[in-house]
């Protein structure tokens, strides 16, 4: 029954949700975010808002974003901002979509935070993943976004066919003009052999999809909270590899995470593979200051 999970509202205006009298007295402008616009909101009952906006056309980076925000809410596992609504907002002149979410007061770091942060990482990854799929054992019941690209959730029974066809073939495609002749029959030939540098996992696993030190933050009670996900059901290695992938997370975390649940031996043989996912993404958002690692990787497990 997917009811709870989608009971996210969609709505035109924060009126519906505070009441009719409510306004807003203070919007800061929030850095940080490369695709969409960032603002902070306090309404005249006290409440403090966080909104996302882009072009209307580009409202289901929001409704996606909400679906995965309440995935992840819906294991009990983590934190993750509340949802209250995404909607649209009609000008007489342009439109804009949009996505509230409660605002989550940042804090400092202290005490055992990188080690409860990997262990509710891992209950995350241990939660039940049946609700979160329309079929199949891998992938989640609606295509959603890695960073403004399109991310394929079309549900596989098998994890490396789910990877080969949902994740490392897409992006292959879209980057084939940065690619020789020699490159492609690399390509080609790594494709064809996943399964000899793959494996199953024990359970699918619900992760966050783009789990690198920007899209964690520490609220005001130094409790870890997940932010901008690209959920999906897979395997929970793509998670802890892509934590690595741009300077990794302080010792501690890993430790406790692999006390918590430990990894399956010849994890560091296959995390620069579901990093190279990663890597060609970058590659095809911003250009070719990432084609040499991706064709590193690719020679590290054919050339």
């Amino acid at each position: 029954d997917h009811r709870d999970l989608h009971s996210f509202p969609t709505r035109r205006s924060s009126d519906l949700i505070f009441g009719t009298s409510v306004a807003i007295i203070n919007t800061d402008r929030v850095s940080g975010g490369d695709i969409n616009k960032a603002y902070a909101l306090t309404l005249n009952t006290g409440d403090h808002i966080f909104m996302k906006a882009n072009a209307k056309s580009n409202e289901a980076f929001f409704t996606s974003e909400a679906m995965s925000l309440s995935a992840i809410s819906f294991t009990k596992a983590i934190g993750t901002p509340e949802v209250l609504c995404t909607g649209t907002d009609d000008g007489e002149d342009v439109g804009y979509s949009f996505l509230l979410l409660r605002y989550i007061e940042s804090g400092k770091i202290h005490g055992d935070y990188w080690e409860d942060f990997a262990r509710e990482l891992a209950t995350m990854h241990k939660a039940d993943t049946s609700t979160f799929l329309n079929g199949g054992s891998f992938g989640f019941f609606q295509d959603n976004f890695i960073g403004d690209r399109v991310q394929k959730n079309t549900p596989f029974e098998n994890w490396i066919s789910f990877f080969r066809e949902n994740r490392l073939l897409p992006q292959f495609k879209a980057a084939d003009s940065y690619f020789s002749s020699f490159d492609r029959t690399l390509i080609t030939k790594l494709l064809d052999h996943l399964e000899d540098f793959l494996i199953e996992p024990e359970k699918p696993s619900l992760i966050h999809g783009d789990l690198w030190s920007g899209n964690v933050l520490a609220d005001k009670n130094g409790k870890a909270i997940l932010i901008d996900p690209a959920v999906y059901v897979g395997n929970r290695e793509a998670d802890i590899a892509m934590t690595e992938l741009f300077g990794g997370f302080p010792s501690d975390f890993y430790e406790a995470y692999k006390e918590a649940y430990p990894l399956l031996n010849g994890y560091e043989e296959r995390r620069d593979l579901y990093n190279l996912y990663q890597l060609l993404n970058h590659l095809n958002m911003f250009g070719s200051s990432y084609l040499g690692a991706v064709q590193s990787i690719v020679a590290e497990y054919v050339g």
